[in-house]
């Protein structure tokens, strides 16, 4: 059997040792390609529509992301293709992003999450991980989901998040048509609602947020923050948002190590499931054992040390130099994409170590939100 897969998905060649793999760049993939291919492995990057395969003989298109709007869903059907995702392969990943990112604002702007409301949008996997992380730092936090019910999570109709949240991250899939359409739900009209000194984190898909309102806003001199991992029009961004955000990144809010190696995993077992094969059980085995271990601050306030500490897990500082520095390459376009190819390891919390005194007030922090303490 043969498969063709995007060169980024890891375990590939481990969990599909008895087929005959093809790995090529996932924007290059073309029909062409896939001419005796019986099932294709993709990631965002990769449009999946009738006119890749109409007339080809994949019958599997499996896509190693908790999203699927870059597939063409009724296309799929139409022509008789079986599409399988990865629901909450990389939740954990982006809820420690999110984590990461508060905890850095905190500690540059000089206020408590103790101080501060966070509305989640979208409390799917995602979502409910962001909750999780955020209130282990001490934040209240507020939802809104019209499609779930999360009894421990106070949810509210989105306009009203929007007056009571002080900090807005949405964590929803790209939806253009319906009666909840998520396509810049975050417009200029949202962004006015905004209290003073409010944050707007974007760690889902980009066109969630209209970036040209965004922009507006920040060049407006309104005390607002925005935090974008997402951005519209990828991989060409609008350098001039770029420039004005506080913290952001080339789309790697869910490049955790664990998270890419789940992706694969489950797009392995549903494959195995369609073809009627029996998948390999990993359980973890083939993730690369590691020894990670935190270097500690030891001055500071706990907000400080706390940050210093997370950003090492989760370097969204070095990620946004390193974007930046790619909008002068010939090609911007190019250049984002090299940075998510090559984007370094990152592990998450739960591989780190940290050595702490009993009496160091960041270890019950720490402890909730996944380290290991010693």
């Amino acid at each position: 059997m043969q498969i063709v897969a995007d060169e980024n998905m890891p375990l590939v060649a481990e969990l599909f040792a008895a087929h005959e793999v093809r790995r090529l760049p996932g924007r290059a993939i073309s029909a062409g390609d896939l001419q005796a291919a019986d099932a294709l492995l993709v990631r965002s990057v990769t449009r999946v529509d009738r006119d890749l395969l109409e007339g080809t003989p994949v019958r599997f298109v499996g896509t190693a992301t908790i999203g699927t709007d870059h597939i063409d869903l009724p296309a799929m059907a139409g022509l008789g293709i079986h599409v399988a995702s990865a629901p909450g392969c990389n939740a954990r990943a982006v809820g420690e992003y999110v984590a990461t990112a508060l905890a850095i604002l905190a500690a540059e702007q000089g206020w408590q999450p103790g101080q501060r409301t966070l509305g989640v949008v979208g409390l799917g996997n995602t979502g409910r991980q962001v909750v999780a992380l955020a209130r282990a730092l001490g934040f209240r936090v507020l939802g809104c989901d019209p499609f779930v019910c999360q009894p421990d999570i106070e949810q509210l109709p989105f306009a009203e998040l929007v007056e009571r949240a002080d900090i807005l991250s949405f964590h929803v899939p790209l939806v253009r048509e319906g009666s909840h359409p998520t396509w810049r739900m975050a417009d200029a009209r949202v962004l006015s609602g905004l209290c003073p000194g409010a944050v707007l984190i974007n760690a889902c898909r980009g066109e969630v947020v209209d970036g040209a309102a965004l922009l507006a806003a920040l060049h407006s001199g309104r005390d607002l923050t925005a935090v974008l991992d997402v951005w519209e029009g990828e991989p060409r961004i609008q350098p001039d948002l770029l420039v004005a955000v506080a913290l952001g990144s080339p789309h790697v809010a869910g490049y955790s190590q664990e998270g890419k190696w789940r992706g694969t995993e489950m797009v392995h077992r549903a494959f195995c499931e369609f073809f009627g094969q029996s998948a390999t059980t990993t359980s973890g085995r083939l993730w690369p054992a590691t020894d990670l271990e935190v270097q500690l601050p030891v001055a500071g306030d706990p907000g400080a040390r706390l940050a210093a500490i997370l950003r090492q897990a989760c370097p969204i500082p070095r990620d946004l130099k390193a974007l930046r520095d790619s909008m002068s390459a010939p090609d911007r376009g190019a250049a984002f994409d090299a940075l998510r190819r090559d984007y370094p390891p990152r592990r998450e919390f739960t591989a780190w170590r940290a050595r702490l005194p009993g009496s160091d007030p960041l270890r019950q922090t720490l402890a909730a939100l996944g380290f290991r303490l010693a």
